[in-house]
């Protein structure tokens, strides 16, 4: 375990991500003092056992450990958990880790590296990829932005959360890292959604298009994890469209400052825009593939 001086871990953001990374850190033996802008997920991890009690805000839950996690939508709730009214920032100094494993703009995350190490304080952004899945089953791949000896005082909690574990540069670093694989998810999605809709429409079943196309070099996890599901139509959000299509939005702002064309993502990113717009935000990223259905005039597995 790690060694915050005997204090528990602080946790912020108690989502469909944030609820079972907490429970995997209670799991692994530790004390966690939580906050979250809705109560009854605090409530129902209150319920589970004594490794939990609630705290008032973040300010509180800083008031009370030396090292905090936060698992939030975007940039604007990080700043405000950190910067806000009742933020964390002025009971944090030497001692404290803040450890942000939101997925938010990769200047957000120096902004707040900044501020925390201007009070003493040190700072790790370290965002997470798997999903749902990964976050209850601890199997999340987790990219940590920050300095050497942080990441490794911190280590101890990522083995609770997480599988694969890199240190990937500086601050802001692990941020650019999660843009680069929100695209590379998209676009595997857009690719996988092609393939689907072509394979059945031209009069293919297109379970045996999976199974066919996941024994060779077009395999993925997308089309492993999430193959049946787009066909079933079984869109029951693990990660919304919003928060893909937000993510889409910082890899592509992140391209334009670094002079990168990235026009496959940029496609990818104005169909999530267009299901967004359709008001099919709340939808797990998977349907994605209603989108190229709509433009074939096609649904798997029923009449087009």
């Amino acid at each position: 375990m790690a060694d915050f001086e005997g204090a528990p871990i602080g946790f912020i953001g108690l989502g469909i991500m944030g609820k079972p990374m907490a429970r995997n850190l209670a799991n692994a033996g530790y004390d966690l003092v939580i906050s979250n802008r809705s109560r009854d997920d605090v409530d129902t991890l209150l319920a589970e056992g004594d490794h939990f009690r609630a705290a008032a805000n973040p300010r509180e839950v800083a008031e009370q450990t030396k090292a905090v996690i936060t698992m939030l939508p975007d940039s604007p709730d990080v700043r405000d958990v950190v910067f806000g009214e009742h933020g964390l920032l002025s009971a944090m100094g030497p001692g404290h880790l803040f450890i942000d494993m939101s997925t938010i703009a990769p200047a957000a995350s120096i902004e707040v590296n900044d501020a925390l190490t201007a009070r003493g304080a040190r700072a790790l952004d370290a965002p997470v990829s798997g999903g749902e899945t990964g976050a209850v089953n601890a199997a999340l791949s987790i990219m940590a932005g920050g300095g050497a000896a942080d990441f490794a005082r911190a280590r101890p909690l990522f083995e609770a959360m997480g599988k694969t574990i890199v240190h990937v540069g500086g601050p802001g670093a692990g941020q650019i890292v999660k843009a680069c694989n929100q695209m590379v998810v998209a676009i595997n999605y857009a690719a996988v959604s092609e393939a689907l809709v072509l394979g059945a429409k031209a009069g293919v079943d297109p379970e045996k298009i999976v199974q066919v196309l996941s024994g060779g070099l077009a395999a993925s996890r997308v089309m492993e994890l999430k193959g049946a599901n787009m066909i079933a139509h079984n869109f029951q959000p693990g990660f919304r469209i919003d928060l893909h299509r937000k993510d889409l939005g910082i890899a592509l702002a992140t391209a334009s400052a670094n002079g990168v064309p990235v026009p496959a993502a940029a496609l990818v990113a104005q169909l999530f825009e267009a299901l967004a717009a359709a008001g099919s935000g709340d939808l797990d990223h998977s349907a994605l593939v209603t989108a190229y259905e709509n433009l074939a005039h096609f649904q798997l597995g029923g009449a087009g």
